[in-house]
């Protein structure tokens, strides 16, 4: 199905402000990621992008999304969510634009761009929740769930100097 992200560009570069509209869903082997396990098994990436032909090249916006799973980095407890990314791309016949993509053949693929947004905006290192306050790093108590009774970290002797500075507020005072 990777095919539906192969774009005739003929058509579209015709006229200056021809649009497309493109709605697809596309396993994640189409994309060439595989065993990565951050996703889970057979997941599918849902691409919405609207291509707009200019007068040098086509315009493509839109968003790619995929569900992921993995551990949180702070109670190690399972986690996941979907995966949202923006699309904002320029293609071009002759490369004017160092950031643009090549035409090539009158055809778009935008494979190579739904490939790079899966992978590097999926978090690695996942959080369940934005102030996990993770692991008692003493017992091992979920502070997301429960207190401990155990005493907080030990205190370094060389930064005693900056409790002095607690509670004094904003230093800096009206500008």
């Amino acid at each position: 199905m990777a095919h539906l992200l192969l774009v005739n560009a003929a058509e579209l570069l015709r006229r200056a402000g021809t649009q497309k509209t493109i709605s697809v869903d596309v396993p994640l082997v189409d994309l060439d990621v595989v065993d990565d396990p951050r996703f889970p098994d057979g997941a599918e990436v849902a691409v919405q992008l609207e291509l707009e032909s200019l007068n040098d090249g086509i315009v493509v916006n839109g968003t790619v999304s995929v569900p992921w799973h993995g551990t949180c980095r702070r109670c190690l407890e399972p986690t996941g969510g979907v995966s949202v990314s923006d699309i904002d791309e320029l293609y071009q016949r002759v490369l004017t634009d160092p950031d643009a993509f090549e035409i090539v053949g009158d055809q778009l693929d935008m494979r190579s761009i739904a490939r790079e947004v899966v992978l590097l905006d999926t978090p690695s290192t996942p959080l369940c929740r934005p102030h996990c306050a993770g692991l008692c790093p003493t017992c091992g108590t979920n502070l997301n769930d429960a207190t401990c009774a155990c005493a907080g970290p030990p205190v370094d002797p060389r930064w005693s100097a900056l409790d002095g500075l607690k509670g004094l507020g904003d230093l800096g005072g009206d500008a």
